[in-house]
C-alpha cells in the first residue's frame, strides 16, 4: 500500500512564513534597541577587574590555568577573551564588545527560553526584559565575565526545566554541557547548581517514576561533573589559598536589597513582586503540579543562589554585588511568567518597567587609573618604579603605562604584571613591611631614579575593613609616611591634588625622585 505524504496548504505555509518574519523582525528590533542602550559607554576606561581580565587573557591559552592559580577564577571566560583579543584587539571598546555580544545573544536566547517553556507572551516578555535590564546594560559594557554568565544561565535554566520539569530528555546533554560551562566561568555557579538540585528534589518528590528521573538527573548532572573534574585540583588549591580576602560578611540589608540591584531599583522590585506575584498565584491555582512543583521550582532557582551565597559569606566572605549575575536569568524568567499571567496588571507592570529601565546606562567612570597614568607617564622614564599599594591595581596601571617601567607592590617587584597574586594575601602582608620591602627598594634606587607611589583614596572607610583591604589601607599610610620623611627623596608631583568626590575606585599618585644616596 502506497504511503501518501500530507502537505500543508500553500496558504498555511505562507501564513507560517509571515509569522516567522514578524518574529525575526521583533527580535531584531529588540536587539537594535538594546544596542542603542548598551553602547553609550563602550570607551570608558578600565578599572581593577578589567585590567585583570586583559592581563590574564593576554597569556598563552596553555598558561592561563597556571596563572589562575594565583587569581582564584575558573578559565573559560579568559580563554574566550584571549581568542577575542587575538582577532579584534585589546582596547576598552574592543574588549567591551565581547561582553556586548554576549548580552545581545542573550535576547534571542531569552525569547526561546520563555516561548518554548511558557508560551508566546512569556517569550516576548522575557526577551523584552532582557533587552533593557539595567544590570545587564551595565555589564554589557565591561570587560568581565558577567554578561557571559547571564547568557549561559539563561540557556542552562531553560534546558534544566525542559529536561526535568517537562521530561524532555533531549535537553539532558545540553543542560550538562551548559552547567559545566557556567562552572568554568564563575564560581558562584556552584550556588546556582545547588538551587537546581533543590528544584530537582521538588520534581522528584512529585514524580511518578522516580527511578527514571534519577537516571535522567545522572545524565545531566553527571556530565557536568565529568566535564568539570579536570579543574577540581585547581579549585581545591584556589579555595585553600586565594578566596576573596577583600570581602566582608554581607549584612542582612544587603541581602534584602539584592533584588533591587537586579531589577533596576526598589520600584522595579515592588512592581515585579506585586504584579508578578499575582500572576504566579494564578498559575499556582491552575493545577496541583503547578502549585507544588512548577512555581516553587522557579522560585527556588531564582532565589536560592542569592540566599546560599549570602549564608556562606557569613562564615567565609565571598560576596560582591556583580556576582549576582548568576541569579538574573531565573529571576527574569520568574518575573516574565508572573507578569504575563497577571492580565492588564501585568501589561501595566511591564510598561512601568520598560519606562524606568530604558533610561539606564553603564557607568561613565569606573576608576581614575587612566587619568593618573596619563598624567604621570610623561614624568617617568625607563627603569623608574611604579609602586602600587594595591597589588590588584598593577595590571591596569601597567596597561596604561610603559612596559619599560619597573612595577612593584608591597610584596616586592612584580614579574608578571598581568595578574594579582591573591595567595594567602593577608598572611603575605603580615610577612612583609617597611624593613623587608620599602627600605631595601629605596636603597637600591639610583640617584635621579623616580618612584611613583600609587595609593588608594580611602573615601568610604566602611569599604576598607576586610582582611586584605584593611592591610592595604594601613600599609599605604605607613609607606607614605616613610617616603615623605626620607631625606634621600624629594616629592615632585601629586595627582590628583584636589578632589571632592574622587569617583569609583580612586587612586592618588605621589612621584618621588632620589636626590642622594646619603
Amino acid at each position: 500500500m502506497a504511503t501518501v505524504a500530507l502537505r500543508r496548504p500553500a496558504a498555511l505555509e505562507r501564513s507560517i512564513a509571515g509569522v516567522r518574519v514578524l518574529e525575526y523582525a521583533g527580535l531584531a528590533a529588540l536587539v537594535a534597541l538594546s544596542l542603542v542602550l548598551r553602547t553609550g559607554q563602550m570607551h570608558v576606561h578600565f578599572w581593577i577587574d578589567e585590567g585583570l581580565s586583559v592581563g590574564i587573557s593576554r597569556h598563552a591559552i596553555a598558561d592561563i590555568p597556571r596563572v589562575l592559580r594565583l587569581d582564584g577564577s575558573p578559565p573559560l571566560y579568559y580563554w574566550l577573551l584571549h581568542w577575542w583579543m587575538e582577532v579584534f584587539g585589546r582596547s576598552e571598546a574592543q574588549t567591551h564588545a565581547f561582553s556586548l555580544l554576549c548580552a545581545m545573544l542573550t535576547i534571542p536566547a531569552a525569547w526561546w527560553a520563555g516561548r518554548s517553556l511558557f508560551g508566546e507572551r512569556a517569550g516576548w516578555a522575557l526577551a523584552g526584559l532582557t533587552a533593557i535590564n539595567p544590570f545587564l546594560t551595565s555589564y554589557a559594557q565591561e570587560t568581565r565575565m558577567y554578561a557571559l554568565v547571564i547568557l549561559l544561565a539563561t540557556l542552562c535554566t531553560a534546558c534544566f526545566l525542559h529536561a526535568y520539569l517537562y521530561g524532555r530528555r533531549a535537553y539532558r546533554i545540553p543542560f550538562g554541557v551548559l552547567l559545566a560551562a557556567l562552572l568554568y566561568t564563575h564560581n558562584w555557579a556552584f550556588f546556582y547548581a545547588l538551587a537546581l538540585a533543590v528544584a530537582l528534589a521538588l520534581v522528584w518528590r512529585a514524580s511518578e517514576d522516580r527511578r527514571a528521573l534519577a537516571r535522567d538527573a545522572g545524565v545531566g548532572f553527571g556530565l557536568a561533573a565529568l566535564l568539570y573534574a579536570p579543574w577540581l585540583p585547581t579549585l581545591v588549591f584556589q579555595t585553600l589559598h586565594t578566596g576573596a580576602p577583600w570581602a566582608t560578611p554581607p549584612s542582612f540589608s544587603t541581602l534584602v536589597k539584592s533584588p533591587n540591584l537586579l531589577l533596576g531599583g526598589q520600584s522595579g522590585t515592588y512592581v515585579v513582586a506585586l504584579a508578578g506575584g499575582a500572576g504566579l498565584a494564578a498559575l499556582a491555582g491552575r493545577s496541583r503540579r503547578d502549585r507544588t512543583v512548577l512555581v516553587p521550582a522557579l522560585a527556588v532557582i531564582a532565589v536560592l543562589p542569592i540566599l546560599a551565597a549570602w549564608g556562606l559569606s557569613q562564615a567565609s566572605p565571598a560576596w560582591a554585588t556583580r556576582y549576582l549575575a548568576i541569579a538574573l536569568p531565573p529571576l527574569l524568567l520568574l518575573a516574565a511568567v508572573g507578569l504575563t499571567r497577571s492580565g492588564r496588571i501585568g501589561v501595566a507592570a511591564l510598561a512601568l518597567l520598560a519606562a524606568s529601565w530604558v533610561y539606564a546606562s553603564g557607568p561613565s567612570a569606573k576608576s581614575n587609573a587612566h587619568y593618573l597614568a596619563e598624567t604621570m607617564s610623561p614624568l617617568v622614564h625607563r627603569g623608574d618604579i611604579v609602586l602600587s599599594m594595591q597589588p590588584e591595581q598593577v595590571p591596569v596601571l601597567s596597561y596604561y603605562m610603559s612596559p619599560r617601567l619597573t612595577y612593584a607592590n608591597p610584596f616586592g617587584i612584580v614579574r608578571d604584571t598581568g595578574v594579582a597574586d591573591w595567595r594567602d594575601g593577608a598572611e603575605h602582608f603580615d610577612r612583609t613591611g617597611v624593613d623587608t620591602q620599602l627600605l631595601p627598594l629605596i636603597r637600591r634606587m639610583r640617584v635621579g631614579q623616580r618612584l611613583l607611589f600609587v595609593k588608594p583614596i580611602v573615601f568610604k572607610p566602611e569599604r576598607w575593613r576586610g582582611p586584605w583591604t584593611s592591610r592595604v589601607r594601613d600599609r599605604s599610610m605607613e609607606y607614605e609616611g616613610v617616603l615623605r620623611a626620607d631625606s634621600r627623596l624629594n616629592l615632585v608631583a601629586i595627582v590628583p591634588q584636589h578632589f571632592r568626590d574622587p569617583g569609583p575606585n580612586p587612586l592618588q599618585g605621589l612621584l618621588f625622585v632620589k636626590t642622594t644616596n646619603g
